[in-house]
């Protein structure tokens, strides 16, 4: 059999994927991995030909056991990983036989990591989509987070090669961040005094901060109150309640809300942030229609050319 078997689940761990997409209409949310970068390295250090479903284990903690010789790898914050107790590299692909154990310490940077395999694990999907939402107890294995003893099947796939990515690709987790912050269309409510506010202003991500949104601590912003019908949330969407204290809303977001919204965060940026812990500093920078399409293409091109970057180890 295919498969691995969850010995510890770890602090939270969850099955994603690409995400959930079409059922917002239905209050479903999005879901998918917080880091998207990283899950998407993952899929493609693997050779894996579309969108896989991973692990997402955050914090860390979790321990596997391969039932079957296969190949994997992990992404993403930094977690010390073992196989049978032998320390092995981030960003990089490694063999495993059947009865081999899989160990995630805990993060020393960054909050989430990715378990991949080859092939991906194969497990039914709920609303087009295996991605777990823990709110609406929705995808992954009866809409909760991993527990022991659990099966985790795995498509039967074969890779001749081993790859990794150099580490001057990784990411960085423990810099500040710049939000690049696009403008929507309520921006005609805030004056110019506020919107230089939000942009000079060092924020702090807060302990109330999670896969939903993130809320940051600073100087408030005040904003006259309005009567707002609540609608549609993006992701990325910046929310400003009433105490005047930005809200970066994220994967498990609400599908509706109601409070002014000065404007969305690139993604890029908004999954660079679901891996920041309380305390990292924030700040945005505005970002015009223009440099919006420039990044876009940067964006394209970076995915284009990443996988010539991977070095064979095998």
């Amino acid at each position: 059999m295919s498969a691995f078997v969850v010995l510890k689940p770890g602090v939270v761990s969850t099955l994603q994927d690409q995400g959930r997409f079409g059922y917002a209409h239905l209050g479903l949310t999005q879901g998918g991995p917080a880091d998207h970068r990283s899950y998407r390295i993952a899929d493609l250090l693997l050779q894996n030909p579309s969108p896989s479903c991973q692990v997402e284990v955050s914090v860390g903690g979790l321990s596997v056991v391969a039932l079957a010789d296969t190949v994997f790898c992990v992404t993403g914050a930094q977690m010390p990983l073992t196989v049978n107790g032998q320390p092995k590299s981030l960003w990089q692909t490694h063999r495993v036989k059947k009865d081999d154990v899989i160990a995630l310490g805990f993060a020393q940077a960054g909050v989430h990591s990715y378990l991949a395999v080859a092939g991906g694990f194969r497990l039914p999907k709920y609303f087009g989509s295996n991605s777990t939402v823990l709110r609406e107890k929705v995808g992954g294995i009866a809409g909760g987070a991993l527990q022991q003893g659990q099966f985790l099947p795995v498509r039967p796939a074969y890779r001749s090669l081993l790859f990794t990515l150099p580490e001057s690709y990784w990411p960085g987790f423990s810099t500040p961040l710049e939000l690049g912050l696009v403008p929507g269309y309520q921006q005609q409510w805030f004056d110019t005094i506020q919107w230089q506010q939000l942009y000079s202003t060092d924020y702090k991500v807060s302990a109330l901060s999670d896969r939903m949104g993130y809320r940051l601590e600073g100087e408030p912003l005040c904003c006259q109150p309005r009567a707002l019908l609540s609608e549609g949330i993006c992701y990325g969407a910046v929310q400003l309640p009433p105490e005047g204290l930005p809200i970066v809303l994220l994967n498990d977001r609400q599908t509706l809300g109601g409070y002014p919204k000065p404007g969305a965060v690139l993604a890029t940026d908004a999954a660079a942030l679901a891996q920041c812990r309380q305390g990292h500093s924030i700040r945005f920078y505005p970002v015009s229609p223009h440099q919006l399409h420039v990044h876009q293409m940067q964006l394209n091109r970076y995915w284009a050319e990443l996988p010539l970057m991977f070095r064979s180890t095998s």
